[in-house]
């Protein structure tokens, strides 16, 4: 009887560890988030977006009496949101239906008042930051000429709009001086991918620019600040594989030096803010995709780590001007977006907003772990591994998810969609192939130009781990990417057609030729120098687009676009679905139009991804 009784309770454990939660796909992608925060100019209040009502909008969180107040209410996202460093007052940006051509919005603290400081649609305008007096606004655009970005100011009191640089090439600013009398332009390469330089623009005499980071290879300058004493700090991995804090100083005559390194990171400086004072770094370290907040006196080389909810992910780091609160934005893949600060007086950490969890329990969520599997080459690819809850030794459908970029990371934030799979018994692999960004210089032109097909072969490589490592079900394993991901999702159904059950492409390149042809005019040549030059690698650009192998896609495939992309047009998806069905392939595609370069509206995602989800358990369950 004893053992009966065992051999039940275990059953029963094992049922109820196995057993599928019940909580629906619209609960899983009505999850909120609050993220960007941004601290007023007397540290009382704290901006932030959410997309509580469905889109992300600029809300405010009062310190006293403690209360969250939502300051606008549009159809479409706003982007950002930044306070002025003197006044009460707000700055935003939004674009319509997502096109990108984004345009600047002031506005009061309580909400009130707001004005459009641009108003063309056609334009694209990049926000870049306040002057110190809160009287001017720095941005770029793109008004002159739209394969182009310049640099300019404006008064916000008058609207008066002032070139400040003009230039044919992708330029932004990226800080002022204290007394508004310099700025610094950091413009992107058109001869590496990966790579730009800073130059130092007097604005009483435009004419004159200094460039500060000549180089001969592949190099990032990232955020920089002017200090008191004239110096420069900023962030470059510009003789290492990793960015690290340095400073260019000026000789008399007024030419800059070449970075010197204050810091020596083996992973990198992902961002950071200076306090008014200018005597304090706060940073954040990106070791291997989990963040790491830091807080540095300037002069020394001690670093005094800043406590942060968990394991996960940081964004939107700022600290108060009396350098007291340093607030920031944290997610892990068990915990959606919200917005923290740390008191470093008292020493406390406190939660600045709530963001819903949509009823779901969040003891459900899994979390990854963090896997690196060999590949063709003898290198090892991280991953991160979302196993679900299954019966020991049983074989279970994965989907191996790629991010965009590819210059970007694939990170353990929260991912309801991954949950939501994860829910209904499918494992995720999360991969960061070759080309991806945080694991060193070298690793990130590894995918470069002719190298493009070796990155898809680590996702060849990473199936064979799946079924050797992962309990994956081998003839139950799907692809599915966005954007640069599209990309790999389309190559690894036609480079690898025997590996994929199903497939999932959103806004992807199928056709690198009319991709480049038909993208946005300022975004080509920086796509060329990444991907290839249409004058010089036509044939080969050719050669590697999944249209020109379409006849060897064997997985159903589903397709998603936004009408609106300005990235990678929609008729990239019109060509694979055309193609596929003039031969009878199994294809679905839903278009939107009132999206982008991808689907962000709520309204529109729940719409989508049932039929996603259903998609998938029709072909791999």
């Amino acid at each position: 009887m004893k053992n009966l009784f065992k051999f039940l309770f275990a059953t029963f454990l094992l049922t109820t560890c196995v057993q599928a939660q019940n909580f629906t796909i619209q609960q899983y992608l009505s999850v909120k988030s609050a993220s960007s925060p941004s601290i007023s100019a007397k540290g009382d209040k704290i901006a932030f977006l959410s997309n509580i009502t469905g889109t992300s909008q600029v809300f405010v969180s009062q310190m006293k009496p403690k209360a969250n107040v939502q300051l606008t209410n549009f159809e479409d996202n706003v982007s950002f949101v930044a306070w002025s460093p003197t006044d009460d007052v707000l700055i935003f940006a939004k674009a319509r239906g997502g096109d990108e051509n984004a345009q600047l919005f002031l506005m009061n603290g309580d909400g009130s008042g707001i004005r459009a400081l641009t108003d063309d649609s056609r334009v694209r305008h990049n926000f870049g930051g306040w002057s110190d007096d809160g009287k001017m606004i720095f941005y770029a655009s793109n008004k002159r000429d739209r394969n182009f970005f310049d640099v300019y100011s404006m008064d916000i009191t008058s609207g008066k709009e002032t070139l400040v640089l003009q230039q044919n090439g992708s330029n932004s600013f990226v800080t002022a001086s204290k007394d508004g009398r310099k700025i610094i332009v950091s413009r992107s390469s058109e001869r590496f991918s990966l790579d730009n330089d800073l130059y130092l623009v007097d604005m009483d005499a435009k004419a004159m620019v200094v460039h500060l980071t000549p180089h001969e290879t592949a190099t990032e300058y990232g955020e920089a600040t002017f200090l008191d004493d004239g110096r420069v700090l900023l962030t470059t991995n510009h003789d290492g594989e990793f960015s690290n804090f340095a400073l260019i100083s000026f000789d008399q005559a007024g030419n800059p030096s070449k970075p010197m390194y204050i810091s020596k990171h083996s992973w990198d400086v992902e961002g950071y803010t200076v306090s008014d004072s200018g005597k304090e770094i706060v940073f954040t370290l990106n070791r291997e995709g989990f963040d790491e907040i830091y807080l540095r006196k300037l002069g020394t080389a001690v670093a005094q780590r800043i406590p942060m909810p968990g394991r996960g992910v940081v964004g939107g780091l700022q600290i108060s001007g009396d350098g007291r609160l340093v607030v920031f934005s944290f997610a892990s893949a068990t915990k959606n977006s919200d917005v923290w600060s740390y008191d470093r007086r008292t020493r406390t950490l406190s939660q600045v907003t709530q963001s819903d969890g949509a009823g779901i329990d969040p003891a459900s969520f899994i979390a990854p772990q963090l896997i690196k599997f060999r590949t063709f080459d003898g290198r090892m690819i991280p991953a991160w591994y979302y196993r679900p809850k299954v019966r020991p030794g049983s074989t279970f459908p994965v989907i191996v998810s790629v991010h965009g970029g590819p210059e970007g990371q694939e990170r353990p934030g929260f991912n309801g969609l991954y949950q939501y799979y994860l829910s209904r018994g499918y494992g995720v692999l999360a991969t960061n192939v070759r080309g991806s960004t945080g694991y060193g210089k070298m690793f990130s032109h590894l995918d470069d130009v002719r190298k493009r097909e070796d990155s898809v072969k680590d996702l060849a490589w990473g199936v064979r781990w799946l079924k050797t490592s992962g309990g994956a079900d081998e003839k139950r394993i799907a692809v599915m990417g966005g954007s640069y991901g599209g990309y790999m999702t389309m190559a690894a159904v036609t480079l690898y057609p025997e590996l994929w059950a199903a497939a999932v492409n959103t806004v992807g390149i199928v056709n690198w030729e009319t991709f480049l042809k038909n993208t946005s005019g300022y975004r080509r040549r920086q796509r060329e120098v990444e991907y290839g030059m249409l004058d010089n690698d036509l044939e080969f650009l050719r050669s590697i687009s999944p249209i020109a192998k379409v006849d060897r896609i064997k997985a159903p495939l589903f397709v998603i676009h936004g009408k609106n992309d300005p990235r990678v047009p929609y008729t990239e998806a019109e060509q694979v679905v055309k193609a596929l069905r003039s031969r009878g392939a199994i294809v679905e595609y839903k278009l939107f139009d009132d999206e982008g370069h991808g689907i962000s509206k709520l309204k529109n995602r729940l719409e989508l991804y049932p039929l996603v989800a259903d998609f998938l358990d029709k072909h791999m369950k």
